[in-house]
């Protein structure tokens, strides 16, 4: 072989991995800017537990909310609500995606040709989430498992494995959103040019369906229990922006969308008796 064409083909090698190297940087700077976007924008979520600190999305602490209030109207253990959050990180980063693997959608990214449901269904977190632990509680023994033997379990995913990563992420979404650790979620975004109406009722409604409470007729949602009343309290705030809800009072403190940032604060009109959306 002639010392050009060797010289020729080193070139159009070290060009690949040059492309190659250049596409991956690309896509990996732009799903970088994709992520801090919310950030940059002043718009995001914190949950902070004594077993560690998470930042989401707001749309991924709607999606934790909803599972464990679901998980809650099962009367389902804490172990069930770590199962489904490693299963959700895993299969949609805790996202409500509209596409995915060949006819996959949603959170669980579950798949109507396998008899999950329609897509429309399966696009409701509460319904996709119902159907999950549908098939969580058939597994035997389920609480003694591993997470991520237990998601694949329901799952039956190429690589169950992979679940196992986010064990330490599922669990402090676990302790927050299960109301176990109290003030742990707060959220922050603008303030609207034009701020929507308050929907309290739609919030409350959509809340009783998740977890099968009364709906009440006022600003108020009964919370007869501390850990019950700071899942409602997190699902409250979780879900502010969508519902346009200014302030969330529960036991002694409150979250307010206008000072989001600073969490919760003392509030002497905040009782433990009720969580109070407003």
């Amino acid at each position: 072989m002639s010392v050009a064409r060797r010289f020729s083909r080193a070139v159009l090698t070290i060009l690949g991995i040059v492309l190659v190297l250049g596409v991956a940087i690309f896509f990996g700077v732009y799903y970088l800017l994709n992520r801090a976007k919310p950030l940059a924008i002043g718009e995001h979520c914190q949950v902070k537990t004594p077993v560690g600190t998470l930042d989401l999305e707001i749309e991924q602490a709607q999606v934790a909310a909803t599972i464990a209030a679901v998980a809650v109207d099962r009367r389902l253990p804490e172990r069930a609500v770590e199962i489904a959050y490693v299963t959700a990180i895993q299969e949609s980063k805790l996202l409500n995606l509209p596409f995915g693997d060949r006819d996959s959608v949603g959170v669980f990214q579950q798949r109507p040709s396998q008899g999950w449901g329609t897509v429309e269904q399966l696009q409701d977190p509460v319904y996709a989430t119902r159907k999950f632990f549908s098939a969580l509680v058939k597994v035997k023994r389920y609480q003694r498992l591993p997470l991520h033997e237990a998601a694949q379990a329901v799952q039956r995913s190429a690589d169950g494995s992979a679940y196992a990563q986010h064990e330490e992420d599922a669990k402090i979404l676990a302790a927050a959103f299960t109301g176990r650790a109290p003030k742990a979620l707060h959220c922050w975004y603008p303030a609207p040019d034009k701020p929507a109406p308050v929907q309290a009722a739609k919030a409350r409604k959509d809340l009783s369906r998740a977890l099968g409470v009364d709906p009440g007729q006022d600003n108020g949602i009964s919370a007869p229990t501390g850990r019950r009343g700071w899942l409602i309290a997190s699902w409250s705030v979780a879900h502010a922006q969508k519902y346009g809800l200014r302030k969330v009072r529960y036991s002694g403190v409150a979250w307010s969308s206008a000072e989001g940032q600073d969490g919760w604060v003392t509030d002497a009109k905040a009782t433990a008796k009720t969580v109070e959306i407003a």
